[in-house]
């Protein structure tokens, strides 16, 4: 919202210069983004045609020789018919922006010609809606080489509005505002006294659900519409809207003052009867904007029994359209339901002025007083006869009600706040009450519609008091109790844990690529999010590899080739509340390590992800030996290089899984830089340790003994995990066997097909004395039993 000081003091008295008008606007929560006036006197400067002829190459194109004050002749393209030889108008130098279209001049090869600027029409300056010919100056009035534009305007103040805060995004509720914070008196709204002198021809009917509740207009007849007086086109140009005609200035002028959108019809291209429906699919509808937009069943139209005039709220048709040959027109102000107005821009793509106001809530009560004062204006400027004003639907729109006590801004703001300035700042803000036993009545004006509940108005009493009056209170040394839970904190472990392996933890939205999360075979269509803030985020993701993978790919393009990235957050399974668990997931790419001196390069294989995950498992609390391991596919992985863990072999339960990323997926996704691996780690799933267990630290024992190793190669079943294998060895003899390793697996040759031999190394060790060799065979008979028992095993001579 631009506003500049002049403007402002049309509705508040007072003398503060503008840096002050800065200094409180941001204090009372109206952050102000930039403070500055437009430059284009250097690039649009007065010039003479000396020489137009003929393009060489085109019929309807003149090439003219143009002097710009600087010695130097400009050979310039035009395609005006009014260019001619001696013609005083306005140059556009290279680097100039059209004020119509933004169109930023550069020099320009037309036709085989180089055209080394632009001649102007008034239209293109922003000026009127001239558009058939270029500019034609007086040379009394102007001097060849001279700037266009003075550049004398006035600093405008952009401020950056919350969605909340509708009432600002007018004039008079900024004043307003300032008024409260001690920076003036608001100037009260001027009566309006009009005479009306013919009958109104208009009929409006409003149909059930067509999401207009009240609808005012009035006819004003024999008007002349011309270009607009220079006050009214400074004030408009000065926070950087464009001109057009004094009918469609003075509606813009009503809209930016007051936060009341007006449109004007032209009288005489609309039927006597006006319908306010709501549109059926199938419908099309050719805007102002010369587009033709298809609709579907909701939105709120403007119509006669023949056509549709207009989108209510958002924008108006071209074939009823103000121009300067209109003579009568039809002026609406009416009140339109936010929620279909913003669905149908954002549906149609349309953001309009109209529509950026109607769906944050426009004041009621200020829709016949904005309709009467356009009327006003228009019949000063442009003369004409004003009809009496109808209104039909809603006229009484009553005022919100709140109970509020100052025990409650003490409670939330932690000081106290006297009877005498909450009085006062509700009345500055236009608030209506009535005190009782230090309980205050509150009336809430209509153009404040975010005031719903008492802490609306403390925020309120607190912005304009200053939040500097806040005493601030230094918390407590010590807690005396734990901020988080265990769940919380076992959560924030694993993010540790994970990063301490070298992963980079990303942050990304719990929405994804609707395609790329159907590619992980879990996608739930129910998922889809109505409203997305972008088209490339549309449902809530069923994965955390989604948007990983995403992050992945736009990595590789900025060369980024060996990477580690993990994240720790919700996946969605269901549409209703609590249908999610919380994962923490993590993707690598490239090389572990790069060739160096000492080492050769080394690929990311499917170990080196799976100690990653078997390694945070135990860090978490699980015991190594409750671990269970099997190989099996989900869909998102390559079905022979992936796994699952478990707990205590419950398969209902997974703990964690890991592999290489489905080739498939990584196709789809256009990655190609090799093989990809993952995990995922289900929080949820980790059983919550007890404390006492997880700070009790494991004495460390070392032996003085002798250690024994031993070698076995056993025949044995391929359908059995060496996991198991090792589980089941362990606890033949868990005090004197310390540790198993597979060294060794052979297939083939003179072995069954469907067996392999495995070779075991195991480390035996007694805390307590050196084994003998009576005690060392025992135990290796023990274990060659154990072999032959649990798996049909057969020992390899």
């Amino acid at each position: 919202m631009k506003i500049t000081s002049s403007w402002l003091k049309d509705h508040l008295k007072t003398n503060v210069n503008l840096e002050k008008i800065i200094s409180t606007l941001n204090n009372i929560g109206l952050e102000v983004e930039s403070v500055g006036a437009e430059d284009k006197s250097n690039f649009f400067l007065v010039a003479k045609i000396i020489k137009a002829e003929k393009h060489p190459n085109a019929d309807k194109l003149k090439l003219c020789d143009v002097d710009i004050g600087s010695g130097k002749i400009q050979k310039v393209v035009c395609g005006a018919s009014n260019a001619r030889d001696g013609l005083l108008t306005v140059y556009a130098g290279p680097g100039a922006i059209i004020p119509k279209n933004q169109l930023k001049i550069k020099v320009t090869n037309i036709r085989g010609v180089d055209s080394y600027g632009m001649l102007c029409s008034e239209s293109e300056l922003g000026l009127s809606n001239e558009s058939e010919g270029i500019t034609e100056l007086n040379s009394k009035k102007f001097n060849v080489g001279n700037s266009y534009f003075k550049n004398n305007s006035e600093p405008a103040i952009d401020i950056s509005i919350t969605p909340n805060r509708s009432d600002c995004l007018g004039i008079r509720g900024i004043a307003r505002d300032l008024s409260a914070a001690g920076l003036g008196k608001l100037i009260d709204l001027e009566e309006i006294k009009l005479k009306t002198n013919i009958k109104n021809p208009f009929k409006v009917v409003i149909q059930s659900n067509s999401g207009c509740s009240s609808f005012a207009h009035c006819y004003i007849e024999g008007i002349k519409n011309t270009e607009s007086p220079k006050w009214l086109k400074d004030k408009l140009i000065s926070v950087g809207m464009n001109p057009i005609s004094t009918v469609v200035d003075i509606t813009n002028y009503i809209m930016l003052d007051l936060n009341r959108p007006l449109h004007a019809y032209d009288a005489d291209k609309i039927d006597k009867k006006v319908i306010v429906r709501s549109s059926k699919k199938g419908e099309k509808f050719f805007a102002l904007d010369k587009n033709n937009y298809p609709l579907d069943d909701g939105a709120c139209l403007i119509t006669n029994e023949k056509e549709i005039l207009g989108l209510g709220g958002v924008i108006g048709g071209a074939n009823s359209s103000i121009s300067l040959e209109s003579k009568n027109i039809f002026l609406e102000s009416a009140v339109f339901n936010p929620v279909k107005i913003s669905k149908i821009a954002k549906k149609l793509g349309i953001n309009s002025d109209a529509k950026f106001r109607f769906e944050r809530g426009v004041d009621p009560n200020i829709m016949e007083y904005g309709l009467k004062l356009a009327a006003k204006i228009i019949q000063k400027l442009c003369g004409g006869k004003i009809s009496n004003f109808v209104t039909t639907g809603e006229s009484n729109f009553k005022n919100r009600q709140i109970k509020f006590s100052a025990e409650k801004f003490e409670k939330i703001i932690g000081n106290k706040i006297s009877s005498t300035n909450i009085k006062k700042i509700l009345n500055n803000l236009g608030f209506n009450f009535k005190e009782i036993k230090n309980i205050y009545l509150i009336k809430v004006p209509t153009w404040r519609p975010d005031i719903n509940e008492e802490v609306d108005v403390v925020e309120e009493l607190i912005r304009i008091l200053g939040y500097d009056k806040i005493q601030l209170i230094k918390p407590g040394v010590d807690s005396p109790k734990n901020i988080l839970t265990v769940k919380q904190k076992l959560h924030r472990f694993a993010q540790r844990s994970i990063a301490n392996k070298g992963y980079m933890e990303t942050i990304t939205y719990s929405f994804t690529n609707s395609k790329i999360d159907t590619l992980f075979g879990l996608h739930n269509k129910n998922l889809l999010i109505t409203n997305p803030i972008s088209n490339d985020l549309d449902t809530l993701r069923s994965s955390i590899f989604s948007n990983l993978l995403i992050h992945i790919k736009n990595n590789i393009h900025r060369n980024f080739e060996d990477q580690k990235i993990f994240e720790c957050g919700p996946v969605f399974f269901g549409s209703k509340p609590g249908e999610q668990i919380s994962v923490i997931g993590g993707i690598q790419i490239g090389k572990i390590y790069r060739k160096n001196w000492l080492e050769k390069d080394k690929d990311v294989d499917i170990f080196e992800i799976k100690d990653c995950v078997y390694k945070t498992l135990i860090e978490l609390g699980i015991d190594e030996q409750e671990l269970s391991i099997i190989q099996e596919a989900e869909s998102c992985y390559h079905p022979g290089r992936s796994g699952k863990f478990y707990l205590n072999s419950n398969k209902e339960l997974p703990l964690a899984n890991f592999g290489e990323i489905n080739p498939k997926i990584i196709k789809d996704i256009d990655i190609k830089n090799g093989l990809i691996f993952g995990f995922q780690i289900f929080l949820n799933n980790i059983p919550v340790i007890d404390k006492k267990n997880t700070t009790k630290k494991i004495k460390y024992l070392v032996s003085n003994f002798q250690k024994i190793e031993r070698d076995f190669a056993f025949i044995i079943d391929k359908k059995f995990e060496a996991e198991k294998i090792i589980n089941i060895l362990l606890n033949v003899d868990r005090k004197l066997i310390k540790k198993i390793r597979i060294f060794d697996v052979f297939q083939g040759g003179n072995i069954e097909k469907n067996k392999r031999s495995i070779a075991l190394n195991l480390l035996i060790q007694s805390q307590d004395k050196t084994l003998n060799d009576q005690e060392i065979e025992e135990l290796s008979k023990k274990i060659i039993q154990t072999m032959q028992k649990s798996f049909d095993a057969t020992l390899r001579s």
